[in-house]
């Protein structure tokens, strides 16, 4: 894994989430590839509940059960960890694997202020931020971060299940 030196990233992560105060978060554009609004640059669950992804949220998030005994032995592994999560609205992927990693996080207990969400359009791209250090080619993509190191990724589809694939990549 790439080793992002540690004040470069505290500094990303300053200013990502600056930038997010600084700026409207859930905005919407028009990507004219997909001829249909998506949602772009910075995220959060307020804007994953409404236009096309809040069915899939809902359905999502409720109908997933999380492994409860892999639950349990992340909790005590999240310790100085933070998530960035690339998404696309329009992604079905997204619309599945979002809303229950949002659930497994909420049940280890996860602080929202170490995860960073961002919207990207079909081209993975966002509008105001430059993602391409995250070096993203599928999404969803969720990237984890201890001591300023990438220590893993989950892209697209957990291979055993978010609970598993989460645990092997704290441990």
């Amino acid at each position: 894994m790439k080793l992002i030196p540690k004040m470069l990233l505290l500094f990303i992560f300053i200013a990502m989430n600056g930038a997010a105060n600084a700026q409207e978060i859930n905005q919407y554009i028009m990507d004219t590839v997909r001829d249909r609004e998506v949602l772009i640059d910075f995220v959060n669950r307020e804007g994953l509940q409404t236009g096309e992804f809040a069915e899939y949220y809902s359905q999502e998030y409720d109908n997933y059960e999380v492994n409860q005994e892999i639950t349990n032995q992340l909790k005590t592994k999240i310790e100085g960890l933070e998530i960035v999560v690339v998404l696309a609205s329009w992604c079905i992927d997204s619309k599945i694997q979002v809303p229950r990693f949002l659930k497994l996080l909420d049940a280890i207990g996860f602080s929202e202020e170490q995860l960073m969400m961002i919207g990207v359009d079909s081209q993975k791209k966002a509008r105001d931020l430059d993602i391409d250090i995250y070096e993203v080619e599928r999404v969803p993509t969720f990237i984890f971060y201890r001591n300023s190191k990438t220590i893993g990724r989950i892209v697209e589809n957990p291979t055993k299940s978010l609970e598993a694939d989460m645990l092997k990549i704290v441990r």
